[in-house]
């Protein structure tokens, strides 16, 4: 494990035969095939004009790959070392596809442009490390080959992704963001915001005990939390709805309604109940405020309309609990 982190047990770049930087090379190029093949993958249902570009990319992997195989061939012979990126200190890696894919087609290729750039970058620094003519020159090859695979990408993406195309899609991940994250983080920021009101102020008002009454929010709303993020993973998989992850759906939901509860109980944290009462009080005006900036910012509710919903409902909650607490 320490080996893997601090690098010990990696072979340095210039201890690299011209025969093991030609294998790395192959291993490489394998290896960006299979990420762009993956992209294209993760990417066909939603964006198939990305996806297009990314198996086009791979086939160009592919063939670089067939020249670099034919090249070792023809000076080395046909057993090709085994080296890879992680066998070499220093080396550029690659992430997981699975760390990229999550992060939306902009993301998507914008680490494809980095893979080209780092290949790039380093097989030009290592030109520059090495005396040795012909090494040199087949380092400085695999630089041009790598920033062409660069023109390459910006070139695809033009081919295949137009401004309508590329219009559909961000439409796509806006309405994915939205289905994954903000409905249930709204549904969340909402249930804790308002349905704690009642419990919050009615244990402030019946007791004047600012810690007691914070450890009736604090139970409330890590309560609601749980109950709320468990009850969104489990009422839809996402796969007919279309909706995403239960688990990212559920996280939103269960971390927005704790939020929404814990905003205006941590005031209560304060020892003096009218002051910890009307901080309260003012951080409720607040969290009514996002709930409808939210609606109209993601939802397209009119700000006045969503607003008008909010204090309303949220006022009688805040009335119920204050003339139970008060009884």
């Amino acid at each position: 494990m320490l080996s893997r982190i601090f690098g010990f047990g990696r072979r340095a770049f210039d201890s690299l035969s011209e025969q093991e930087i030609l294998a790395l090379a192959i291993s490489s190029e394998e290896d960006d095939a299979r990420i762009y093949r993956s992209y294209a993958d993760g990417l066909a249902e939603g964006f198939p004009h990305s996806a297009k570009m990314f198996e086009e990319m791979a086939r160009e992997e592919d063939q670089h790959r067939a020249a670099l195989i034919d090249m070792h061939r023809k000076r080395f012979g046909e057993r090709i070392p085994l080296i890879r990126r992680e066998h070499v200190s220093g080396y550029y890696e690659r992430k997981p596809d699975w760390l990229v894919r999550p992060l939306g087609v902009e993301k998507v290729r914008a680490q494809a442009a980095l893979m080209e750039r780092q290949a790039h970058a380093f097989y030009i620094e290592a030109a520059k490390r090495t005396s040795d003519a012909s090494t040199r020159k087949l380092l400085g090859d695999l630089a041009a080959a790598e920033q062409g695979h660069e023109k390459l990408a910006e070139r695809l993406e033009r081919q295949h992704v137009t401004g309508e195309a590329r219009d559909e899609e961000a439409e796509a991940e806006r309405r994915q963001f939205i289905l994954t994250y903000v409905q249930p983080g709204l549904a969340g920021l909402m249930d804790g915001s308002v349905s704690t009101l009642a419990p919050i102020f009615a244990a402030a008002f019946a007791t004047h005990d600012t810690w007691q009454t914070f450890l009736v929010g604090l139970a409330a709303s890590l309560g609601a939390g749980i109950s709320m993020g468990f009850t969104e993973a489990a009422s839809d998989d996402g796969r007919l709805s279309g909706r995403g992850s239960p688990v990212r759906r559920g996280f939103a939901s269960g971390i927005m309604t704790a939020l929404g509860g814990l905003g205006h109980a941590l005031p209560y944290l304060i020892p003096d109940f009218w002051t910890a009462t009307s901080v309260a009080i003012v951080i409720v005006f607040f969290e009514l405020w996002a709930i409808a900036f939210i609606q109209n910012r993601f939802m397209e509710t009119p700000f006045l309309r969503a607003a008008f919903q909010v204090v309303l409902g949220g006022g009688l909650v805040f009335a119920t609990g204050v003339l139970i607490g008060s009884a």
